[in-house]
């Protein structure tokens, strides 16, 4: 992973070293942020952004959750966004856009922190696959969690906030801790809900199983990307509480998550998935995928933003 040149702060753009924030900033205290995890991906016709709008609308979402009131509007983050990816002179990149509750002129705040400033900035690295480059095809080996999903009531999965993300950290630390690539989580009622920053599929006698956002997940951008290509594949999907075993059972299983993009799953708590390898199915939608991000195959879904 390498950070680039520029980090668009605030309305411009600065040098890496001068991208810096008060130690009373309040984010720091209290985790009240919000941010977006988006690829630049190099297509044949040029650095492009996959799903830029949605990915910045849901920034917005997050922030009107956390009641943090945006400085900027959604078109000006969009073009900061390719403003900074151009900057550096990116042909492919992660982007992270985030926003945060900053430092108050009279010191540390308490939880309350409404009165702090709000600081945007925008940050892109070079990033290759999140759980791995041979992980696309060989899949990666899972255990179930023993840290629940976040239930209803006490925090709010539909948002991309910082202070939430501590749940995720601890399935990640455990799964590692065991000798396995990633989590799953479950919900509050026991049911699957998803990995630590993905999205699960699970496949049954060619039939598709996703977790409903009922379930304490995130409505992930990649997760409604496989969904498209699945219905125009004519595969069958059913929203529905997913159970344990039905992992255990699967002819396959998938993540998505921009991160993670689309991995297959080989095994879960050393139980084998299928034939302990990509399947079928999950192949179908990384070509699709991939195919799209590439350039390789046209953007019939009109996926991604080019960068001027």
């Amino acid at each position: 992973m390498a950070l680039a040149e520029w980090i668009w702060m605030n309305g411009e753009c600065v040098k890496y070293a001068d991208a810096k924030v008060h130690v009373t900033t309040h984010a720091i205290h209290y985790g009240s942020s919000v941010f977006e995890g988006i690829r630049a991906y190099a297509t044949a016709q040029g650095t492009a952004v996959f799903r830029l709008k949605e990915h910045t609308r849901r920034l917005m979402h997050s922030a009107k959750i956390m009641r943090i009131e945006m400085p900027y509007t959604e078109d000006q983050i969009n073009e900061a966004i390719i403003e900074t990816i151009s900057r550096n002179g990116h042909d492919s990149c992660y982007i992270r856009p985030i926003a945060f509750r900053g430092a108050h002129p009279n010191g540390i705040q308490g939880l309350e922190g409404r009165t702090s400033p709000v600081d945007v900035a925008i940050i892109t690295m070079n990033w290759g696959r999140y759980l791995g480059q041979e992980a696309i095809e060989q899949g990666v080996d899972v255990q179930i969690s023993s840290w629940r999903r976040m239930s209803p009531g006490s925090l709010t999965p539909m948002g991309k906030i910082g202070g939430q993300y501590v749940n995720s950290q601890y399935i990640t630390m455990e799964a590692r801790d065991n000798g396995f690539t990633e989590g799953i989580a479950l919900d509050h009622t026991g049911m699957v809900s998803e990995g630590a920053g993905e999205n699960i599929f699970v496949i049954i006698e060619g039939e598709v199983y996703t977790p409903s956002t009922g379930s304490s997940i995130l409505r992930g951008i990649t997760r409604d990307s496989a969904l498209t290509i699945l219905k125009d594949l004519d595969i069958p999907v059913r929203y529905e509480a997913v159970s344990r075993e039905m992992l255990y059972i699967a002819d396959e299983i998938f993540f998505t998550g921009t991160a993670a993009e689309i991995t297959p799953i080989r095994s879960v708590d050393r139980v084998k998935v299928g034939i302990g390898s990509r399947g079928a199915i999950t192949k179908a939608v990384q070509d699709a995928f991939f195919g799209i991000t590439s350039g390789a195959q046209p953007d019939k879904y009109n996926w991604l933003t080019p960068v001027r």
